[in-house]
Order: C-alpha cells, then sequence, then structure tokens
C-alpha cells in the first residue's frame, strides 16, 4: 500500500493535496513539474511518498531549482514503482545508462555451446563480478539527508525515522492537521 502527498508552503502554512503519482508522472521531471504546479509562486512543495513500513522517500521542489531527494531506504523503493521514480542514476553515483548490461563483460563470441566446463565456469565467475545494477542499489539511505534541516528535522532525525515517518515529518512542519485531510 502506498501513501503519496503534496504539501506546499503558503503564506498561511501548509496545503495538503493527494495525488495519484502513477497516473501522472512517470520520470522526476513530471514529479517536479506536478509539485511545481501545486506551489503558489516560486514556493517550496515537498512531495511526501510511502509505502507502508518498507520504506519513505521525500522529494523537496524549491521553485525552478532541481528536486532534492531522499529515500529512506534505496534497496526497498528500487522494488516499487514509485521507487523508481526516485531512484535516478544520478542519486545511486551512477552514469547514465549504468543500469544495462554491461556487453564488454558478456561472452558474445559465439562459442557458448561446445566449450568444456572449467572454461564455462571461469566466464560464469567473471561475468558475475562484473557487478550489475543490483549492486548500484544500496540498503539504507540515500539522497540529501539535510533536505528538511531548514524546515525543523535535522539530518539525524529524519535518518531514525521508521514507522509512519511521514506522520512525523508533517508533525515537525506543523502540517499534521492538513496531511491528515488527505491520508
Amino acid at each position: 500500500m502506498y501513501f503519496a502527498a503534496l504539501l506546499a508552503r503558503t503564506e498561511d502554512g501548509w496545503e495538503a493535496s493527494d495525488t495519484e503519482l502513477l497516473d501522472n508522472v512517470e520520470t522526476l521531471s513530471d514529479l517536479a513539474d506536478l509539485a511545481r504546479e501545486a506551489a503558489a509562486e516560486d514556493d517550496t512543495v515537498l512531495v511526501l511518498i510511502e509505502q507502508e513500513d518498507a520504506w519513505f522517500g521525500v522529494v523537496r521542489i524549491d521553485g525552478e531549482d532541481d528536486p532534492r531527494i531522499y529515500v529512506s531506504d534505496a534497496a526497498a523503493a528500487a522494488r516499487s514503482s514509485y521507487g523508481e521514480i526516485l531512484l535516478t542514476d544520478e542519486l545511486l553515483g551512477r552514469e547514465p545508462g549504468d543500469d544495462d548490461a554491461d556487453l564488454d563483460s558478456l561472452d558474445l563470441d559465439g562459442t557458448e555451446d561446445g566449450e568444456d566446463e572449467d572454461e564455462d565456469d571461469d566466464n560464469d565467475s567473471s561475468a558475475s563480478e562484473g557487478g550489475g545494477s543490483a549492486e548500484a542499489v544500496p540498503h539504507g539511505p540515500v539522497g540529501d539527508p539535510g533536505i528538511l534541516d531548514d524546515l525543523g528535522v535535522s539530518e539525524k532525525e529524519l535518518k531514525s525515522l521508521a514507522d509512519d515517518a511521514l506522520t512525523e515529518i508533517a508533525d515537525a512542519l506543523g502540517a499534521s492537521e492538513v496531511l491528515e485531510t488527505v491520508r
């Protein structure tokens, strides 16, 4: 079960709206555009996403600045469609396209059949040592842990959140009532 909401800061406090992300969003750029539409002028908008107790993510959009992202558990998020939107190559420290198979590490000389077993074993072990995208997604948090520092949630507090993290974030922002209206 997923929950996603937009919190837009206004002169009068925070305004919340729920969103069906998958209906409107396929990329981080789409998500940023959706958040900017919810903003009054160039105010801060937070996109809060949670998958039950598995992981949560915060995306912060300040005007036309690039989105800032924090994900509590990248490995768990990588297994979800919402998480895939947040886990960009840049966030994971990869060059774009690194998640594709490394063709140089594959044995494509056409001699796969008929090789003796010892040689096949060597090829298998060297291909598996080549890494892959699964290794590039760490267990644990990724992104900008200071994303909410100026809003009252320190890096240490953000990293320590687990169950009901979005409610705790909303409490710290003074936005728990407006978040509950869309939950």
